[in-house]
């Protein structure tokens, strides 16, 4: 092994400690002077080591030129364990890093191929470059109203019909584990010699254990996102992108990171991503497997329980549906108890102290990991059947109006960039079927736009959303978050602003 590939070393977290060690001084950033600065009550809530460890990456961590490379070599470690050739830190998230990917892919104006399941953060990336989607849709699941990632041989269809389009992104796993064919997708935009974009938020786990499926470097991805800090060790905010391949210059895709990303990162984020690294390297099989077999058995505990259904291959999969699913996100199915999953997640929450994941109009998904043990799972499935002895409290939930596939899937009439710049109004949901949104209508978690600013509006998306909020759903990106208005592009048609300053730039 090459002394710089030595998976026992964590840089970030070495430089870290010898600074502590030699005590040093700084008379820089942050202001809070390694804790002593602090107020007193936050130093008794967080630990001093959280302020110790905050340090300047260069000029404290690191010399002023970063002469010691610390975060280089960091970086390299983290591209060795998961087989990338050049792999970049972001401590602002994937949010950050899916947008860095797309702008090293396509300019404004320019085509993407893009699942129309994708993350606001990937509208956020639409809206500032004013790139031109071209929307390939999910495998839609009519019975249980979910989406699953588009099928290779759609996005085929779509280089086909747009064969100017710059490049595909594909979200996969979703927030709900189910999984894309990667190997048949990069063999389709290579034919092309378009890169492809995997959005892997939820994926950091997969290159460490061959029974989860395929990740996407692996299967011949040129950029990969990934999020550490949701199904890995690191803290929240902790991203790496991966790139290989030729068809994206290293250096344009850090210059378009650098172009967004923070001028102040935070070292303690690093420290986890490095730290991370080392531990999924040296143990991950381990420790995965053990979650995996967790994750067995608390899929078959939870079955037992009368009302609840958790969702498998067998729902999720085949030709129609998922190419593979991750077990560790349990995605369970509470319709049996006659109620939605927003109300059963308050239940959990307010009653038995457990948070999940994410809820939807009929489910809630109670995500595993490396890090959770009989224990947890042991309060997990005495909450659960807490849950069902409780369900004369959760019902008659309010019913949501689910649209159907055809009626989910809005005309795209503008840029998202142009819709959200431009001129808006704000007018009553019941008078918005028609118009084109000027904003996201996002329930969150797991954060995939209902709406989109361009699209034009229908009743039947706006009743769901309408009916969704009474129901328990969170939209927080709207203006009005309970809908009673939603944000549309004013038209000439439409009364003037009473005042002309507050008319929105173009």
């Amino acid at each position: 092994m090459p002394p710089d590939m030595d998976h026992t070393r964590a840089p970030v977290l070495e430089a870290m400690a010898e600074h502590r060690r030699l005590s040093r001084l700084d008379f820089t950033p942050p202001g809070h002077k390694q804790a002593r600065g602090a107020d007193p009550a936050v130093r008794e809530v967080l630990g001093d080591a959280v302020f110790q460890g905050d340090v300047l990456a260069s000029g404290a961590l690191d010399d002023r030129r970063t002469r010691g490379h610390v975060l280089e070599r960091a970086e390299r470690l983290m591209a060795d364990a998961v087989h990338a050739e050049h792999t970049f830190f972001s401590t602002c998230g994937s949010s950050l890093s899916v947008k860095a990917a797309m702008l090293s892919v396509a300019g404004p104006h320019e085509k993407l191929l893009v699942g129309r399941d994708a993350h606001k953060s990937v509208v956020s990336g639409l809206i500032l470059s004013g790139i031109r989607p071209v929307w390939v849709e999910p495998r839609w699941d009519t019975e249980r109203h979910l989406a699953h990632p588009p099928a290779a041989a759609d996005y085929e269809r779509s280089f086909d019909a747009h064969p100017d389009a710059k490049g595909a992104l594909v979200t996969s796993p979703t927030p709900y584990g189910s999984c894309a064919s990667l190997g048949t997708l990069a063999e389709i935009c290579h034919r092309r010699s378009s890169p492809l974009i995997v959005d892997e938020a939820w994926g950091a786990h997969l290159p460490f254990h061959s029974r989860l499926p395929s990740w996407a470097m692996d299967a011949g991805a040129d950029i990969c996102v990934t999020s550490i800090h949701k199904m890995g060790s690191g803290l929240e905010q902790g991203s790496v992108f991966h790139l290989q391949g030729g068809l994206i210059d290293p250096a344009l895709l850090a210059s378009r990171a650098d172009l967004l990303g923070t001028t102040s990162p935070s070292v303690l984020i690093y420290a986890g991503l490095d730290g991370w690294r080392r531990q999924m390297a040296l143990h991950g099989s381990e420790l995965l497997g053990r979650a995996l077999d967790l994750a067995a058995d608390v899929r078959a505990e939870i079955e037992k329980l009368d009302g609840l259904h958790v969702n498998d291959r067998t729902d999720f999969g085949g030709p129609a549906l998922a190419d593979d699913l991750d077990p560790l996100p349990v995605v369970i199915d509470v319709s049996g108890l006659d109620t939605t999953g927003y109300a059963a997640a308050d239940w959990l929450r307010a009653r038995r102290s457990v948070d999940v994941h994410l809820s939807d109009h009929r489910r809630i998904s109670t995500q595993l990991t490396h890090g959770d043990d009989h224990d947890t799972t042991d309060v997990l499935l005495d909450a659960l059947q807490a849950l069902t002895r409780a369900v004369g409290a959760l019902h008659p939930a309010p019913r949501v109006e689910v649209p159907s596939p055809d009626e989910l899937r809005l005309e795209q009439v503008d840029l998202p960039r142009d819709s959200y710049f431009g001129p808006f109004i704000d007018v009553p949901w019941t008078d918005a079927a028609g118009r084109t949104v000027a904003e996201m209508l996002t329930p969150y978690p797991p954060g995939i736009p209902a709406a989109l600013p361009g699209e034009r509006l229908e009743e039947p998306v706006l009743r769901y959303l309408r009916s969704g909020v009474t129901a328990g759903m969170n939209v927080p990106d709207a203006a009005d978050p309970r809908l009673d208005t939603v944000r549309v592009v004013r038209t000439e048609a439409d009364a003037p602003l009473a005042d002309p300053a507050r008319r929105p730039h173009d």
